[in-house]
């Protein structure tokens, strides 16, 4: 029997990726949903802390090994074994580190007494994730993305379960922590039934030296992207308290889900088409000024309809608990429309190799939160009778403005590495922008009318849907006409 071509193999790994983040935020939101009805502000904060020191922790277990045994052409077993090996000598090092700090990280948020049982506990979950590190490793290089997809499911699945039955019987911050232990155990579990690999007892420190150069690199460029989402978790939590990390953390866990999604599409999908018209100057040129406009076309409307209906939306979902999130949530949103847009240029400038270019703008973009936070802090801890999170939304005004400065910046540079023009850029941009905030703000005169938050959030959905259709019928879009016929099949390509 011949072996799957390429493209075969491509297609299908695609297509599960696909399964896999459907379901998995599905399952995903379910959960949080539940969670956040039955949880208290207090316990989302406790574990928002403590996720802060788990993401480190999951970066410096993997070392960047997985993208280098991705990267080898052929690896061995020895290869393999190696890093299973170290993988898991990290994780139960960091570990041993984490429960002797743990008092040291209650101490960095209020003293906290709380925090020291719920670390010890939770931190078990790396450990659980670094048996099985290898094995999706495997996996993914043979591109077999199935057993992750069904593995990653029945984690979620698990950990649910599990979470929404420990919050429903009045165990707090330990629903989540149970929850993140049943979910990497299943996972791991499941992944070990599936890959069919067990590792060799070796451990060569000549083939572990020959993935640092890689793996090293993955792992700095890593470090400042863990830095920079959980700097605000941490300033939170440490100048104000767990209450406001509470709703910082949902409002930031719910618009991710949006804006992580459309990156997401944005560097799957658009990068390898670059990567092909790359030396036709003229085709590239016609190539951008589509995705630019595809992309303010799916951006605006989804970004800022959501901050127009966050209100029922929040009520609908949560009652009105959560109520200081709203806010929190529609400043990430904001902010999110900047980062979406410059993931969107920094696939232009890579697809031309320019990848140093990316560097120094993360350097940049880095620069300029950290500069926003500094400037922020004196009134970080603000509140009013009214607004318990005041001082928050002057925190995130500052990102949003940061934010802005680098998108400023990323044009420049890519307008000159691509040579089209700034202007082309920004008047992609306009009518999909006007036009959105226009509906936006007919679709938000609809809450002065005094209806219910079901009846609202419906209304107000389908107006701005009925409206941003119209209006791209209206004044011809070639954009909706493309995507009606990606949908139907009658357009194919870019």
């Amino acid at each position: 029997m011949s072996q799957p071509s390429l493209k075969h193999l491509t297609a299908k790994s695609i297509k599960w990726n696909i399964i896999d983040r459907v379901s998995s935020q599905i399952l995903y939101a379910v959960t949080g949903i539940i969670l956040a009805r039955e949880l208290s502000r207090e316990a989302f904060g406790l574990i928002g802390a403590l996720t802060i020191f788990q993401s480190y922790a999951l970066m410096m277990v993997d070392s960047g090994f997985s993208y280098a045994l991705i990267q080898r052409k052929r690896p061995t077993e020895t290869d393999y074994s190696s890093v299973f090996w170290f993988n898991l000598l990290i994780a139960g090092i960091l570990y041993a580190i984490l429960w002797f700090c743990a008092p040291l990280i209650a101490d960095m948020f209020q003293g906290d007494a709380r925090l020291i049982p719920l670390s010890r506990v939770m931190f078990l979950s790396f450990i659980i994730n670094a048996t099985a590190i290898v094995q999706t490793n495997r996996l993914m290089k043979q591109m077999n993305f199935r057993p992750i997809a069904i593995t990653n499911t029945l984690g979620l699945i698990a950990g649910g379960a599990v979470g929404i039955w420990l919050a429903v019987t009045g165990f707090g911050a330990w629903a989540i922590v149970w929850q993140t232990i049943a979910l990497q155990g299943v996972k791991s579990l499941a992944l070990w039934i599936y890959c069919r690999w067990w590792p060799q007892m070796a451990l060569s420190w000549k083939a572990l030296r020959s993935f640092f150069k890689i793996g090293g690199n993955m792992m700095m460029t890593t470090f400042l992207y863990v830095t920079f989402q959980n700097i605000y978790s941490f300033f939170i939590g440490n100048r104000v308290g767990l209450v406001q990390l509470g709703y910082y953390t949902q409002a930031d866990k719910w618009s991710k889900l949006g804006i992580a999604s459309m990156t997401q599409v944005l560097s799957s999908s658009f990068l390898p088409a670059l990567s092909e018209v790359q030396d036709d100057e003229e085709r590239f040129r016609r190539v951008v000024t589509k995705m630019n406009r595809f992309t303010a076309y799916l951006l605006f409307p989804c970004m800022i309809f959501l901050i127009v209906l966050a209100t029922p939306m929040f009520h609908v979902l949560f009652g009105t608990k959560w109520d200081a999130s709203i806010i929190l949530f529609q400043l990430l949103l904001i902010r999110g429309i900047f980062t979406v847009i410059n993931t969107l240029y920094n696939n232009y400038i890579l697809s031309l190799g320019h990848s140093r270019a990316i560097f120094w703008l993360e350097v940049l973009r880095d620069g300029a939160a950290v500069v926003g936070i500094v400037l922020a802090l004196p009134y970080i801890s603000l509140s009013t009778y009214d607004n318990a999170v005041y001082g928050l939304t002057i925190l995130l005004w500052g990102q949003v403005a940061a934010s802005a400065i680098t998108w400023v910046a990323t044009l420049a540079v890519t307008a000159r590495m691509t040579k089209i023009s700034a202007w082309s850029y920004v008047r992609d941009l306009l009518p999909y922008m006007i036009s959105s905030l226009v509906i936006g703000g007919v679709t938000w005169a609809l809450a002065l009318t005094g209806m219910g938050d079901w009846a609202l959030l419906f209304s107000q959905g389908a107006m701005a849907l009925a409206l941003y259709l119209g209006v791209n019928v209206m004044f011809p879009s070639r954009i909706q006409r493309d995507v009606a016929g990606y949908l139907t099949g009658k357009n194919r390509e870019i």
